[in-house]
C-alpha cells in the first residue's frame, strides 16, 4: 500500500512546464483536467476578487469558466467537455474528482498565448480560490489502427 500523500496541485511546476515543452507537440492539443474544489473557495491569495460573502469552491470555479470562456474562444480554443466527476470506477476508492474538462487548443502555441493574456490572468484567482487539487495532462489525439472502426 502507498503511503499518504497529503501534497496538492494547483498551477504547474517549472519542470512540469519544461516537459511540456519538450514533447514537441504538433498539432492540436487537448487539456484533460481534473478538478476537486475547496468546500468554502478562499480568496486569501486574490481578496480584489473575492464576493461580498463566502461562496463555495464549486461557484468560484463557475466563476472561473464566466470569466476564462471569452479568451479561450479568442485564442481559438474550445471547451469541449465539463461534466460532473465523483468516484473512481477503476481507481484509488478514497479519491473523488469534482469536475472533469477538456479544453482543445489548435496548438501548444495556442495554449500559451491564451495561458499568458493578462485578462485571461486577471481572473486565474476565482481558480486559485475554488481548487483543492487538481490534475492536468496535455493529450495528443492518435491515428486509430488499420481496421479499427468507432
Amino acid at each position: 500500500m502507498k503511503p499518504a500523500d497529503n501534497t496538492r496541485y494547483i498551477e504547474p511546476t517549472q519542470s512540469a512546464g519544461m516537459r511540456f515543452m519538450l514533447r514537441g507537440i504538433e498539432g492540436g492539443v487537448t487539456m484533460l483536467n481534473l478538478l476537486r474544489f475547496r468546500e468554502i473557495a478562499d480568496y486569501s491569495a486574490n481578496p480584489e476578487l473575492a464576493p461580498a460573502a463566502p461562496i463555495s469552491g464549486a461557484e468560484a470555479f463557475d466563476r472561473y469558466i464566466c470569466h476564462t470562456l471569452p479568451y479561450l474562444r479568442e485564442s481559438g480554443g474550445a471547451l469541449t467537455l465539463l461534466a460532473v466527476g465523483g468516484p473512481w470506477l477503476i481507481g484509488p476508492e478514497d479519491e473523488r474528482w469534482d469536475k472533469a474538462m477538456l479544453v482543445r487548443q489548435s496548438s501548444v502555441a495556442s495554449f500559451l498565448a491564451f495561458a499568458s493574456h493578462a485578462d485571461y490572468l486577471a481572473g486565474l484567482g476565482h481558480r486559485t480560490a475554488a481548487i483543492e487539487d487538481s490534475r492536468l495532462l496535455p493529450l495528443t489525439e492518435l491515428a486509430l489502427p488499420p481496421g479499427a472502426l468507432l
